[in-house]
């Protein structure tokens, strides 16, 4: 499992835009994410440069955790 600290997300939307971007890669990966904490982890088999781009062309902030 990877983690990821994003910045910028603050509701919903953002739950769900994150989510269907790295879904998009990967259909069958697991994506949680902690608004409150910032955080989104990731069960796939795609690279974190992989991930990292979805989130940051959805507009976040991300780094690795």
């Amino acid at each position: 499992m990877q983690q990821f600290k994003v910045s910028g997300m603050s509701c919903g939307h953002c739950v769900r835009a994150v989510t269907q971007a790295i879904q998009a890669l990967e259909q069958t990966a697991r994506v949680e994410v902690d608004l409150a904490a910032g955080m989104v982890r990731v069960e796939s088999d795609l690279d974190a440069t992989q991930i990292q781009a979805a989130i940051r062309e959805e507009g976040y902030e991300v780094t690795l955790a």
